[in-house]
């Protein structure tokens, strides 16, 4: 069941690149107006007077906090879009009692953040990071390396989604063992060998996680799942902050029990801690695993897209939600 089309306002939180001109042409393309909130995701409250000042019936949002009381307080709003995959800045419940949609863009960074993960797999067992700090620090000892040879290791991916996928199959091509822990793995995996999230630390030499940040998997990785790798080992993260405990990890590089960790996102973004800094295991990158031309391009349209299709009465591609009083099309996913 649709809602018959209507024009309106469509709030744009908050964007992490320089301009709003792509969500813009997209929005006002369909005759709606886009209303641009400032471009560094400002907090909840900033959010909840954007929304009672401008009434939107759609939403995007990059970082900013939408919250329950923002969502509330929009009598017209019919969508609330993610510009982005993961949903946890969004009051998605709320929404749903509202019969608004979520919907997020899933598919748009798969090659980019999978190559991420890839690359920091390789930064390790090649040294790259850290032998360029010595250089430049004026240090040239190459009898110093200890180097790893890929395809003897084995590669645990915990969450086998299209990402953990990609991922799977270039880490397969050096020639690694990969497994893989999902809570709904899929049937067909050549390759890869499906593992228990316990079974998985023990045997991996590199750990990734591929995870969407939820209550169930916040601090998936603490002391205890730590404690269960093997000595010398790579912790991946690329997904969401909140899934590792940062000082537990700490604690793990001082002991030696953790050779490295590389890390695109930290629970404490964009504050980095003093002693994850001071740790030469230590490879950080900021939030950029998403980024490329190309994604973040597809990305500000098909989530502009996804707003102008709602407005337009039509079902959304990515629903994440069943707003109450909708029902989803059927070619939507939930």
């Amino acid at each position: 069941m649709t809602s018959p089309s209507r024009l309106g306002t469509v709030l744009l939180t908050d964007y992490a690149w320089p301009d709003d001109s792509v969500e813009r042409s997209v929005i006002e393309k369909a005759g709606h107006t886009l209303v641009t909130g400032p471009a560094e995701p400002a907090s909840a409250e900033a959010i909840e007077e954007l929304v009672a000042e401008h009434r939107p019936a759609g939403i995007l949002t990059c970082w900013a906090p939408v919250s329950a009381t923002a969502i509330g307080t929009a009598p017209d709003l019919r969508i609330v879009a993610r510009l982005g995959v993961g949903l946890d800045n969004i009051a998605v419940e709320a929404a749903t009692e509202r019969g608004a949609w979520v919907t997020n863009v899933p598919d748009y960074c798969v090659e980019e953040v999978s190559d991420h993960a890839v690359g920091m797999v390789l930064a390790w067992t090649r040294g790259l990071a850290v032998f360029d700090r010595e250089v430049r620090a004026g240090r040239w000892d190459p009898a110093s390396a200890r180097l790893r040879r890929l395809s003897t290791l084995t590669c645990g991916i915990v969450g086998y989604g299209r990402i953990g996928r990609a991922t799977a199959a270039k880490l397969g091509a050096f020639g690694c063992r990969i497994l893989a822990h999902d809570p709904f793995p899929p049937q067909d995996a050549p390759g890869v060998e499906r593992a228990g999230l316990e079974e998985l630390l023990r045997r991996s030499d590199v750990v990734i996680l591929h995870v969407p940040l939820t209550p169930g998997t916040h601090h998936i990785i603490g002391a205890e799942q730590l404690a269960l790798m093997k000595p010398g080992g790579l912790l991946v993260n690329v997904s969401r902050g909140p899934l590792v405990d940062t000082d537990a990890v700490v604690k793990a590089l001082d002991s030696g029990h953790l050779d490295s960790a590389a890390f695109d996102v930290l629970e404490s973004e964009p504050h980095v801690p003093a002693a994850l800094l001071d740790q030469p295991g230590a490879l950080i990158t900021p939030h950029v695993a998403f980024s490329s031309d190309a994604s973040v391009t597809e990305l500000r349209r098909r989530a502009a897209e996804e707003v102008v299709r709602i407005l337009a009465g039509e079902p959304p591609a990515h629903a994440c939600n069943s707003p109450r009083g909708l029902t989803a099309g059927p070619g939507e996913r939930r």
